[in-house]
């Protein structure tokens, strides 16, 4: 170790001090280090600056003071030299410093922008003493026992340690090796005395040699027992061999676990009888063969399938009821039929689960009405993903002379359930196609026949296996997928889209609250406006279901919680229509809406979409030609056919109403659906075309406050259509009070809200010529055809007509 004469040491050092975090640097020892506090960097930048570059290295004694004071640090450093410094991306500073020599600190003369201290060096002691070189002969062969234990230690560094004569920088070189922990170096370093840094640093080395010694006997002892238990398994397997040339069995306690699980098994008659005949017949095999680990595996699966466990209790029909309600709003039908199902269990001993097929757009809660059914028929639930399912053997297992045969997915649900009476969900079974390995449509028609399914053969059992105490409830979103001897086994109920309505009852009961929870967020930190949740569902969001609605609320409630951690845990967000926009940003999407005149050839029609209804325009301009029919707008067949109809009947109605006889030979008709990006399909829009097309030849405006739907036939009939409910509520929705529908679909009225009914005239309507009296504006109208009274009787009213104004 080098020190400073007696003469240098009577003038203590200025230098700048670098405070270290669980870090203590000795003489003689390189170190680089990573300095990000500014007043460290002010230090190390103050000692480049010096002609030395000395900087002392002072360690704190808390890591945990981020600004510490001079109080907060040791009194005893080290004066090291800064050999260079390196900028790093982050804003922190790399620099390799090495220590030189001992010191303490004598007076803190500054502390910002930086340390600035006084130092004093100690004294040099006389390295003479024969004990003080007896300690260093010692310490040194102890260390050369040390590097041939540990392997950590390069051998190059037990000749650095041999070469080195002053006792000081022995002392201070073998620090680095040793396990020590900050505050022993620390009170190394602070030892100036260098008998007692020796003989402490003996000591250390003498318990990391004692250390070093066990845990090579436990290597050496670990590496022998995994010696004897490969031969043991080599013995093993020798006398496996002898045993098989003797004719002897072995593994008798396997066997006997697997004839007691048997035997304490409630089995049926003929399953039992197929089990013990194939436990006879492993008694008689070489246990280690393939064929005896095949039919244990088969006698395991009959172990592990219930076969008479049912559930235990059944739930009243008030608390089914209750949970039912709790997870899901609406879906009233196919509550009724579940309720239905648990008051025939209570009062019948024996019955079959129904199986039941819920068909409806994406998001509507098909699956979690499903857990539902288990949770309120205190069930097990097993799910059963059949999208893209194209192997019948997924469904019926594979036949147990094939390697790896494993039984079918229904055999594994009933294991996963643990009773013969769980609700098992066969989701997306619309979804299932077929190939050369067969068609698992096929294979569900004995699953899901209640007549069939008490005995379902499973290719790996081989045995009948009784499902008619499950559940099934599948799911769809269409029924086109489903072939129709399927179809015909379903008790098919369909879920429409929910209406705004709905969406907003389950956002305020379901959504809202859960993502708040999930958020963190408490109940006072969020208030979301009823008008501003009725914008986010027409605005920013399209779907029948809820789930991108529930993405939308979880925006909000991210940005909510963002704001509370800003500004405090008392922090209330107000949500309205006026700063939704500054949280969800602009509206992706914008409603259908009434015009606010009356209008020549354009007519308000109505249609369903898979997210519910809408409400469509429908343009007409009649301009000279030859007699065109231009249809425009994305329109699919059906809508084609619908325009060519309404044409046929102006035609046939020219005279009526008071139209040219050649007007078609004498015009271009263009019938334009503009914004339709739907490609909108289908027959009920073809009133709303022949209306239009009246409006545009006779040039009588069509009222701006009614929409309409209905087919049309060439004789001018009104045929029924569907998704009356999601139509009357998307008129509704744009501003509209009288909507045309057909005399059919009366019998629909009562499946729209009460709400909807009182602010939309209803009116039903039979034949087109009734629908031109109550889509045209009659005080236009009564100017061509001469008064309100003749243009009424110059339209024929057909069948008697029926008009709801409820």
């Amino acid at each position: 170790m080098f020190f400073r004469d007696k003469a240098e040491s009577e003038t203590p050092a200025q230098l700048p001090m670098l405070p270290m975090r669980d870090v203590v640097v000795f003489p003689d020892s390189p170190m680089s280090l990573i300095v990000g506090r500014p007043r460290s960097v002010s230090a190390v930048a103050a000692a480049r600056k010096s002609p030395t570059r000395e900087i002392f290295l002072a360690a704190q004694r808390s890591g945990d003071q981020v600004n510490p004071n001079a109080e907060d640090i040791y009194q005893v450093g080290t004066i090291a030299v800064v050999e260079e410094v390196l900028n790093l991306p982050n804003g922190s500073t790399k620099i390799l410093v090495e220590g030189r020599r001992r010191a303490r600190i004598v007076a803190v003369l500054q502390d910002d922008p930086h340390f600035v201290v006084e130092v004093e060096e100690p004294e040099l002691a006389s390295h003479a003493d024969p004990d003080l070189q007896a300690l260093v002969r010692t310490v040194k062969s102890t260390f050369e026992r040390y590097v041939k234990l540990n392997r950590a230690v390069p051998p190059e560094m037990l000749l650095s340690v041999n070469a080195l004569e002053d006792p000081d920088r022995l002392a201070d070189m073998l620090v680095a090796p040793l396990q020590f922990k900050t505050a022993e170096r620390q009170e190394l370093l602070e030892t100036f005395d260098t008998s007692a840094r020796l003989d402490r640093i003996y000591k250390a080395l003498l318990a990391e040699i004692e250390f070093l010694q066990v845990e090579k006997k436990l290597k050496s002892r670990v590496k022998r027992e995994r010696e004897s238990s490969q031969r043991e398994f080599w013995l093993n397997e020798q006398m496996k061999a002898i045993q098989k040339e003797l004719g002897d069995k072995e593994g008798r306690s396997d066997l006997e676990e697997l004839a007691s699980a048997l035997a304490e098994k409630d089995l049926p008659d003929e399953v039992r009888d197929r089990a013990e005949k194939e436990l006879r017949k492993l008694a008689q095999m070489n246990l280690m063969s393939a064929e005896a680990t095949v039919v244990r595996n088969y006698l395991d699966w009959i172990v592990q399938i219930p076969w008479s466990e049912e559930s235990e209790e059944t739930p009243s029909l008030e608390e089914a009821a209750r949970i039912l309600d709790k997870d899901h709003f609406g879906l009233r039908r196919i509550k009724e039929r579940i309720l239905e199902y648990l008051a025939v269990a209570s009062l019948v001993e024996k019955m079959r689960g129904p199986i039941l097929c819920l068909v409806g757009p994406p998001g509507v809660g098909k699956t979690s009405l499903a857990r539902s059914i288990a949770r309120a028929t205190n069930r097990p639930f097993v799910k059963l993903s059949l999208g893209g399912l194209r192997d019948e053997a997924e469904i019926r297992g594979h036949r147990r002379t094939y390697i790896g045969a494993m039984p079918g997915k229904l055999v594994h649900a009933m294991k996963r359930a643990g009773q013969v009476d769980p609700v098992i969900l066969l989701d997306e079974i619309d979804k299932m196609s077929s190939d050369f390995r067969g068609d698992p449509s096929a294979a569900l028609l004995e699953v899901l026949d209640p007549e069939q399914n008490t005995q379902f053969n499973d290719h790996y059992l081989d045995l009948d296996y009784d499902l008619s105490k499950a559940m099934f409830v599948c799911t769809a979103n269409a029924l086109q997928g489903i072939p129709l001897p399927l179809q015909d086994r379903l008790e098919i109920i369909e879920l429409s889209g929910y209406t705004e309505l709905e969406k907003a009852a389950i956002a305020r009961r379901y959504l809202l609250p859960r993502q708040m929870e999930l958020n963190g967020l408490e109940e006072r930190n969020l208030t979301l406006s009823d008008p501003a949740l009725l914008r986010m569902i027409r605005s920013y969001t399209r779907e029948s279901g809820v789930r991108k609605l529930e993405q939308e609320v979880a925006r909000i409630c991210r940005k909510v919680a963002r704001r509370v951690v800003h500004h405090g845990a008392d922090t209330v967000v107000h949500v309205t229509t006026t700063n939704l926009d500054k949280l969800l940003g602009v509206p992706p999407f914008k409603i259908g809406e009434r015009d606010l005149e009356d209008q020549v050839g354009t007519v308000k029609g109505l249609a369903v979409s898979p997210w519910g209804g809408e409400l469509l325009n429908i343009e007409v301009a009649a301009v000279k030609g030859k007699g065109k029919l231009i249809l425009t707008g994305r329109l699919g067949d059906w809508l084609k056919e619908s325009a060519n109809a309404a044409l046929t009947y102006l035609r046939t109605r020219a005279e009526a109403l008071h139209l040219d006889p050649d007007f078609y030979e004498t015009q271009d008709l263009h019938i334009h659906y503009p914004g339709n990006a739907l490609k909108t399909d289908g027959p009920s829009a073809g009133i709303a075309m022949a209306t239009a097309l009246v409006s545009a030849l006779t040039q009588i405006p069509v009222r701006a406050d009614t929409a309409m739907t209905g087919e049309i036939s060439l004789r001018g009939r009104v045929l029924p259509i569907g998704g009356l409910k999601e139509k009357v509520l998307a008129a509704h929705r744009g501003g509209i009070v009288r909507v045309l529908i057909p005399e059919d679909n009366v019998k629909d009225i009562e499946e729209i809200p009460e709400r909807v009914r009182k602010k939309v005239e209803i009116i039903a309507v039979s034949h087109m010529d009734r629908v031109l009296k109550e889509a045209l504006a009659p005080d236009q109208a009564a100017e061509i055809f001469g008064s309100k009274q003749s243009f009424a009787d110059a339209l024929p009213t057909g069948s008697e007509e029926i008009r709801d104004r409820s």
